[in-house]
């Protein structure tokens, strides 16, 4: 047996040592289809979390302003944010009043054109939240809409006259009856929301309407906004004679709501008249049901979008039960096989809308938490495709963990517990189920430092601190050479300096390993291998099934690689890449 002595030397003088300004292997190659978005690192901010400037209990521009050099320091190329329009918040802002306003709790206008400009000048691209699948039911198109039924704006929402009786059941994801159609006796009419009440779904089928986004896409666009994601979009286009659908689709709404028959038709032509004539990229939430409809959104020679943003990797460990390595292999390299000669990916592990990826994926006991977590961001940062790395995962951050109903602030989670409760189900079942996967989970305030409220705020937060924010945050993190967040910014360094990790083929080892997760990224003659132990115990990788490979390696988040005659021996969690030979 060997020991690599020499990896005892801390870790942030291993791939930290790395050059800043070097320029990525292979960037004078002319590798086909390059692109900025492509070889980009975005980082997923939550604004009502990130940093509160003002005392209110709420994060807002200023606070991310304060933070700016810290997310430079990241290493991250692109800043995507939550919605920050004008908006009542029944959903945290995904129900919006004022598409060209900042909403008063997140600032100003002016406060917006100070961020764009303090990201420009790091380099760091913006990319904007488009939530136009449904509006909130204040904002004045729908104000007008319900007013009357030869209103101007009628025909801006869908509406179902109640003298042709009750139309046919639709399933809303938020309403606590899990019903769309919402009555209303203004009128004496039902209008439609997949999602809360308070969002009204948009006809799309009305070109006015379409007008109307492609003119906001263009007042971002023309402030100098890089990006889109469109949230929900897949959703847009509907069958407006809403027919009867069969009993239990509820549980493959995406098949039966998603990929409508108009939005291929909608898609080009906003590629025309908006994402053409702008140096943008545009991702869409959700990418159908099938590679099929993935790669009909963002195959370059269809003229939509860019990138596909599938949930499949989400569906993975939804239960109690937690999942295996072998499911989680599956997909994603079943996504990377379905793209790797055409179409471009999202990698990613976690966003507002699920749990802390440490909690779900990894291994938040204390013993484990920060060795997988590096291991997880491992992952993100070396697979094909864009990265999205969620705010407060570079340090580690975990579940919260709410015990009651009362604790949570998500419509989602409020409202899921009223249908729970009116289905007579287990609830302490549910409760148990909601504390783990529940969205509150990944929206708790970012730890900063080990005061009181971590350093996000001098009020009272609107989301409580986890109470663990005494030992994990950027304060102590930062003095540490070992730190999630220290190893977060060499992998990121690693990426951008090697880029057989942004488009090098992927090939998969060891397919069956329940504990390791390896494979290579290779790309005209350079590459690395990837070791990532996904258990809590130790896991011997065969070297007779690996390629050749380095001694040293690129990166490793132990100080220590143990290597004997027939096994590399990984420690819990451990991550390391090595060079190939």
């Amino acid at each position: 047996m060997r020991i690599l002595n020499w990896l005892l030397l801390p870790i942030g003088l291993m791939a930290g040592c790395q050059n800043q300004e070097a320029a990525p292997t292979g960037a004078a190659k002319g590798i086909p289809g390059q692109a900025w978005w492509k070889e980009g690192i975005i980082y997923q901010i939550y604004p009502r979390s990130f940093k509160d400037s003002d005392g209110d209990g709420v994060g807002d521009l200023r606070g991310i302003i304060e933070k700016l050099d810290y997310i430079e320091r990241l290493g991250v190329t692109m800043v995507w944010l939550n919605p920050i329009y004008a908006s009542p918040n029944a959903d945290n802002g995904y129900d919006i009043s004022d598409y060209r306003a900042i909403m008063q709790e997140f600032g100003s206008m002016e406060d917006f054109d100070e961020l764009l400009a303090g990201l420009h000048s790091r380099g760091i691209r913006f990319v904007m939240d488009v939530v136009v699948n449904h509006s909130s039911d204040e904002h004045e198109w729908f104000v007008q809409s319900r007013s009357s039924r030869d209103n101007p704006y009628r025909d801006y929402y869908h509406w179902w006259p109640a003298e042709k009786g009750k139309p046919n059941y639709r399933y809303s994801l938020f309403d606590p009856k899990g019903e769309a159609w919402k009555y209303d006796s203004l009128t004496d009419a039902y209008y439609l929301h997949y999602f809360a009440q308070k969002q009204p779904d948009l006809k799309w089928e009305n070109p006015k309407v379409r007008q109307e986004v492609y003119d906001i896409m263009k007042f971002w666009a023309e402030k100098g906004v890089d990006g889109f994601r469109l949230d929900a979009f897949q959703y847009v286009s509907k069958d407006t004679t809403f027919p009867k659908l069969p009993e239990g689709y509820e549980k493959e709404v995406i098949k039966y709501y998603g990929m409508g028959p108009g939005l291929h038709g909608y898609l080009k032509e906003m590629n025309r008249e908006v994402l053409s004539q702008y140096d943008v990229f545009v991702v869409s939430e959700g990418a159908g049901s099938s590679f099929e409809d993935a790669h009909s959104l963002v195959d370059a020679d269809r003229n939509e979008l860019q990138m596909a943003y599938h949930f499949e990797g989400m569906d993975v460990g939804n239960s109690l039960d937690g999942y295996t390595l072998a499911e989680f292999k599956s997909v994603y390299s079943r996504w990377d096989s379905a793209f790797a000669k055409k179409g471009w990916l999202s990698i990613f592990l976690a966003n507002h809308d699920v749990p802390r990826m440490v909690s779900k994926f990894g291994d938040d006991r204390p013993a484990y938490r920060a060795a997988s977590s590096k291991m997880l961001n491992t992952f993100i940062l070396s697979m094909r495709g864009t990265p999205y790395c969620y705010y407060g995962d570079e340090l580690g951050m975990t579940n919260i963990g709410f015990d009651s109903i009362q604790q949570y602030q998500d419509i989602a989670a409020r409202n899921g517990y009223q249908k729970a409760l009116s289905e007579g189900r287990d609830m302490e079942q549910f409760l148990k189920e909601l504390k783990f996967l529940s969205r509150d989970n990944g929206r708790t305030p970012m730890q900063w430092d080990s005061s009181r409220h971590a350093g996000f705020t001098t009020g009272t937060p609107w989301l409580p601190v986890n109470e663990n924010h005494a030992q994990i945050n950027v304060a102590a993190q930062e003095e540490s050479p070992n730190s999630c967040l220290n190893y977060f910014r060499q992998m990121a360094q690693l990426r951008k300096s090697h880029l057989f990790l942004t488009y090098g083929d992927y090939q998969l080892l060891l397919p069956a390993d329940e504990q390791v997760y390896a494979y290579t990224r290779t790309l005209e003659g350079e590459g690395a291998l990837v070791l990532l132990n996904f258990s809590a115990a130790e896991a011997a990788a065969p070297l007779d099934k690996l390629p050749g490979f380095e001694e040293r390696p690129l990166i490793n988040n132990y100080p220590g690689l143990q290597v004997d005659a027939s096994f590399i021996t990984l420690k819990p969690y451990q991550a390391v890449l090595l060079p190939l030979k």
